[in-house]
């Protein structure tokens, strides 16, 4: 897209973490509730990574995905076991030391009964030097934000609430907006069209989702823009066409 300023954008990427979803043993659920949340606040998720649980992998995809984006969000690896290493990891790459917090030790000691905060517990109080706490309404365990960088649970439930926790703290831009236009034809047909408005309107998105179904091939044609002039402009274009089209 052109023409927009660049306070009107803040852009964003997701590292997903953990051996357990690139062999398929765990079925990622948090992407779709990301790319989500992040339109729903104005933030333009531009990439999503997965890594295994090896400290190279994880440093490397952190150190390149923050310099590239304004937020970084990381799931997975902060848990209790040998092979959560994410909190080591992110450490890491920001070349800082790696320690219980006295924070993150004083919640976890407040909801564990004596006893049961094991060492294996403790793992999960250890923080970056440097880095604040991110909430955790779910388990209590805390997820950590150092820079511009977000670690928190693999867990759904545990994660989505961490995000509720550091919505607020955001910087989010213009919001995105969207209209569909349904087709009753094969993208085949709109596809020049479709690039010659694409062409007219640069300050829009326009993307064109061919379904079928017992034979019959339609399209679903998402306009997207900031602007809902440019946006409303685009759409009367694209649902000529499609009438212009039918009729011919």
């Amino acid at each position: 897209m052109t023409g927009q300023k660049a306070d009107d954008v803040v852009t964003a990427a997701f590292l997903v973490i953990g051996d357990e979803i690139l062999s398929g043993r765990t079925k990622d659920k948090n992407i779709g509730f990301v790319a989500d949340y992040m339109t729903s606040l104005g933030i333009d998720l531009k990439e999503v990574r997965v890594v295994p649980d090896e400290q190279q992998e994880i440093v490397s995809a952190v150190n390149a995905l923050r310099a590239r984006y304004d937020y970084v969000f990381t799931s997975g690896g902060i848990g209790p076991t040998h092979d959560d290493i994410t909190a080591e990891s992110v450490a890491a790459a920001f070349n800082v030391p790696l320690n219980l917090d006295p924070r993150a030790v004083a919640i976890m000691e407040k909801h564990y009964q004596p006893g049961q905060f094991t060492p294996a517990r403790q793992r999960m109080a250890r923080i970056p030097e440097g880095a604040d706490l991110i909430e955790n309404k779910v388990s209590k365990a805390p997820g950590f934000r150092i820079e511009n960088v977000h670690v928190m649970a693999g867990v759904p439930s545990i994660m989505q609430a961490m995000m509720d926790a550091i919505a607020p703290t955001l910087k989010t831009g213009k919001k995105m907006l969207s209209k569909t236009v349904a087709a009753d034809m094969p993208e085949s047909r709109i596809a020049d069209r479709l690039a010659a408005i694409q062409e007219a309107h640069p300050q829009t998105l326009i993307g064109s989702y061919p379904n079928a179904s017992d034979g019959k091939f339609t399209t679903q044609i998402v306009i997207r823009s900031r602007d809902e002039a440019v946006l409303n402009a685009a759409e009367s274009d694209v649902a000529r066409a499609v009438a212009e089209i039918l009729d011919s």
